[in-house]
C-alpha cells in the first residue's frame, strides 16, 4: 500500500491511513534518506494515536517512550548514531520489539539482523516535486 503526502497539511489524513493499515502489527521499519521525513510522519502517527507528550527523534538517546491517551506504550528508535550491532543488544532491544507494543524505528539498516521477521516495512521517499510516498510492505 503507498500514501502520498502532497503538503504537509495533509500528513494528519496520511496517518491515519497508515493506522488503518497497522493491522495487529506492531513494529514497523521506517527506511528513507536523511531528511525524507521519518521523524515528522512518525510524529504525525503517534499524534494521531493520542500521545500528548513531546514527539521528537531519539536521535542519542536511541528509544523515546510515548504513551497513547488510551494507555498504549509506543516506542520510537532511531539507530542512526549505532556504531555496532552489539549496541542493540547492550539496552536490550528484544524487550521492545517482542514486548507488544507498538515500536516505530528509523534507520533499521543498522540493526537489519536483529529486526522480527513480521516487521512491517515502510519506505518514505520524496518525489521531484517534494510530494512523499510512504509505502508500506508485510
Amino acid at each position: 500500500m503507498t500514501i502520498t503526502i502532497n503538503h504537509l497539511d495533509e500528513i494528519k489524513e496520511a496517518a491515519r491511513t497508515f493506522i488503518n493499515q497497522m493491522g495487529d502489527n506492531t513494529v514497523f521499519a521506517f527506511r528513507g534518506s536523511m531528511g525524507a521525513g521519518k521523524t515528522t510522519f512518525i510524529k504525525a502517527i503517534c499524534e494521531e494515536l493520542g500521545v500528548e507528550d513531546t514527539i521528537n527523534s531519539p536521535t542519542f538517546a536511541i528509544v523515546n517512550e510515548y504513551r497513547s491517551i488510551s494507555g498504549e506504550l509506543i516506542y520510537h528508535f532511531d539507530f542512526y548514531r549505532i556504531n555496532k550491532i552489539e549496541e542493540a543488544f547492550d539496552f536490550g532491544y528484544e524487550d521492545y520489539f517482542y514486548s507488544g507494543a507498538l515500536c516505530f524505528i528509523e534507520w533499521p539498516e543498522k540493526i537489519e539482523d536483529l529486526l522480527p521477521r513480521n516487521c512491517v516495512q515502510v519506505e518514505i521517499n520524496e518525489t521531484l516535486s517534494s510530494s512523499r510516498l510512504v509505502t508500506m510492505s508485510y
